[in-house]
């Protein structure tokens, strides 16, 4: 598996990432080691949680399903800050309360990284930095970052925060790729063109900030994948056809073409299913070119000004 800086860190972390929101969906602890085991000799030693996830539990089945051993050689994600059904909430008493629950499900002693989960308009970046300040003082993180912040919201944390935001998760995929089509679109008066997010993608290259791609199968928030999807036959024949010629499956293919962006795009995929883990890993062994990227690109629907 192919690695990439993590920020401006010195850790290395695989192009691709396993998330664990839905290994609540696994029949016993015993299939989420199986799948653990997977994606480590896989190289994929990257997993990506949140305290929200099954309400705790995919954080206490992976806890659970792993042990001590194999901590040194795993790279743990989690997020914080959303409150379901109520709020969201930065505040200083909430992360380090997160995290101490985070730490204890996941059976841990410390995090190698810590996201805020979406923007809360109520934060006070000041108590979010004496947070990530007691957090790394304590040894419980090692390395922040957020998820789903536009440029300056990022700036302003950083601001407080010594420039500790390492990382913006983003969903990001071949059929949603707001971030890219407004980049694409300068100057044009269409819908394509709206700046909805302070040109994050190229905010995050100049300050070296990882960006990781959530739902990277799918074409809208909670709408369905594109992938053998009747609604994208264009797409989905490009992207066959692309499969074939490099010898891999379509969803190598859908994550290919996010790894090609020269940004350095994390992408983490949320299968619970082995076999498919694996075919997705082939991705990292692949380029496609500027021109087949392009022709999925415009393939998805969309239109080069």
């Amino acid at each position: 598996m192919k690695t990439m800086k993590f920020g401006r860190t010195a850790l290395q972390v695989p192009v691709i990432g396993l998330g664990c929101m839905r290994i609540t969906g696994l029949n016993s602890v015993r299939e989420v080691r199986t799948l653990v085991d997977t994606a480590m000799e896989q190289g994929v030693n990257f997993f990506d949680h949140a305290d929200i996830y099954g309400k705790g539990e995919s954080e206490r089945i992976f806890g659970e399903a792993t042990d001590p051993a194999m901590r040194e050689k795993m790279i743990i994600q989690t997020k914080c800050g959303i409150c379901p059904g109520i709020s969201y909430d930065f505040s200083k008493e909430h992360i380090l309360k997160s995290v101490d629950e985070s730490l204890k499900r996941l059976n841990t002693e410390y995090l190698d990284i810590l996201l805020l989960h979406r923007p809360d308009t109520l934060m006070e970046p000041e108590e979010v930095a004496e947070a990530f300040d007691k957090l790394e003082a304590s040894g419980k993180v090692r390395y922040f970052g957020v998820s789903n912040q536009n440029s300056m919201q990022m700036e302003l944390l950083n601001k407080y925060c010594g420039n500790k935001i390492m990382a913006d998760q983003l969903q990001f995929s071949i059929a949603h790729c707001d971030i890219i089509d407004s980049g694409i679109n300068v100057n044009v008066h269409n819908d394509a063109g709206a700046n909805r997010d302070g040109s994050v993608l190229e905010y995050c290259r100049l300050k070296e900030i990882t960006i990781q791609a959530w739902s990277p199968f799918q074409y809208g928030m909670f709408e369905g994948v594109f992938l053998n999807n009747e609604k994208f036959p264009e797409l989905n024949k490009k992207i066959d056809q692309l499969a074939e010629k490099y010898g891999v499956s379509n969803n190598a293919i859908a994550v290919a073409w996010i790894l090609r962006h020269p940004a350095r795009i994390q992408t983490i995929v949320g299968t619970t299913n082995k076999e498919r883990l694996t075919q997705i890993c082939h991705a990292a062994e692949i380029m496609i070119t500027r021109e087949e990227w392009y022709d999925l690109y415009m393939a998805a629907g969309k239109q080069l000004p």
